[in-house]
């Protein structure tokens, strides 16, 4: 490659560096709102982690319309259109705020994750075969830096905004009447008007900016072509590849995985007694835990590690964290459970490639499947919070021990099954 192509393709990660910083942005800013609509619409546990349910579940639902939007559009135009659909579910907080309607908050965290199910659909493709695929690993790293930087931006700007005197409330909460507390929490569920306004508008910003851009247009049938060039005759459908639907499951696996570490640890802070001016940095620090993960595997995959061994240690890693974090009490136990986000780190960027290698005419609708994964995200937190309720906050991180077994799996012998030598 010579020295023009190699500025013209780091111009390119950087424009997509761009994309994964938004993904970052709206994602990580549910570890906040979760506690915060706890506050403002009076909700349990279980209620409260419907919020990362309804942004996730749009993953499931639109991933393959996803795909099909982008057989037609392609790559660069369907990110277009996937951040215009995230500027109208951004502006769905407006009335949401205005009645403190949980419903009407729901309605439009699923249309941010539709308008993300669009854009990711195309961008995780699209940066995994832009360069060689035993890189892949390494140039993901690179997108997930983007992507927890914006996490831990989202969760201070956020959080100074929304709980910045959270303590303080919650207290003058207990003394308030029926009306008074009705107001209050009106006040604190305007708060987010504005910065949902502002978000809209950037959204909207950044599609016109992808629009009038340089970004080059990848055909996956062309560029991940792979085995598939000697299989047109004998693999007809997406489901001859096991290699591709067991990375599905440990997509589902890691999102999950991610989100109870970063979307809970606010909340399980505060159940041990820690005051909300502390606990809602938390988010922030699996970010921090997560970033330092990226960076280990930009300098170390491929030409120290290989993808299947970077995937191997960040599993067996998240189980030795989990039983520390079970285990240990009060602070010691929250410093275990961000830690996690340095097991998580590198499992998103190495089972990516791993699936779609050389899936050819199947990428995109490989592509999709994967992001379909992100029910993990739905179902993981839900089922933690349901656990928090029954049992206690600390007990219920057991349940993220089988998917790091899981994820050990793949990584020894998953990712070969149906997978031509």
């Amino acid at each position: 490659m010579n020295t023009e192509s190699r500025q013209a393709n780091w111009i390119t990660i950087g424009t997509i560096g761009i994309f994964f910083f938004i993904f970052g942005f709206i994602t990580w800013l549910n570890g906040i709102l979760i506690p915060y609509l706890k506050i403002a619409c009076e909700l349990n546990h279980f209620e409260s982690y419907l919020v990362a349910f309804s942004f996730y579940i749009a993953y499931v639902i639109m991933a393959i319309p996803s795909s099909l939007i982008l057989k037609k559009t392609g790559l660069k135009k369907g990110m277009m259109i996937g951040l215009f659909v995230m500027a109208a579910g951004a502006l769905l907080f407006i009335p949401a705020a205005i009645t403190r309607t949980y419903l009407f908050f729901l309605s439009g965290l699923f249309v941010l994750g539709t308008g993300l199910a669009i854009l990711q659909t195309a961008a995780n493709p699209y940066i995994t075969i832009l360069g060689p695929i035993e890189s892949a690993a390494q140039r993901i790293s690179i997108m997930g830096i983007c992507n927890k930087s914006a996490g831990m931006i989202a969760t201070f700007l956020f959080g100074m905004m929304a709980l910045k005197d959270g303590d303080a409330l919650l207290a003058q909460l207990n003394a308030m009447d029926v009306i008074q507390k009705a107001t209050a929490l009106d006040e604190l569920a305007a708060r987010i008007i504005i910065p949902y306004i502002a978000m809209a508008a950037i959204l909207v910003a950044v599609g016109v900016m992808v629009k009038i851009s340089g970004l080059p247009e990848l055909d996956p049938d062309v560029q991940n072509v792979g085995d598939d060039s000697t299989a047109h005759s004998t693999r007809t459908t997406i489901f001859q590849y096991p290699f591709l639907l067991l990375g599905v499951v440990a997509i589902f696996c890691d999102v999950g995985l991610e989100i109870i570490a970063g979307d809970t640890i606010i909340s399980y802070g505060l159940s041990q007694g820690i005051p909300i001016s502390i606990a809602k940095h938390f988010t922030s620090m699996t970010m921090l835990a997560s970033i330092l993960g990226y960076a280990i595997g930009i300098i170390t995959i491929p030409k120290h590690i290989t993808q299947i061994t970077a995937l191997k240690i960040c599993a067996i890693l998240g189980i030795v964290l989990t039983i520390a974090a079970v285990i240990l009490p009060g602070l010691a136990s929250v410093v275990f459970i961000a830690l996690l986000g340095l097991a998580n780190a590198l499992i998103w960027p190495t089972v990516w490639p791993l699936a779609l290698e050389g899936l050819g005419r199947f990428t995109r609708i490989g592509s999709s499947l994967l992001i379909m994964g992100n029910l993990g995200g739905a179902l993981l937190p839900l089922l933690y919070g349901r656990l928090a309720d029954v049992f206690n906050p600390q007990q219920a991180y057991i349940i993220v021990i089988p998917c790091y077994l899981f994820i050990l799996y793949y990584a020894a012998m998953g990712h070969k099954v149906g997978k031509r030598a």
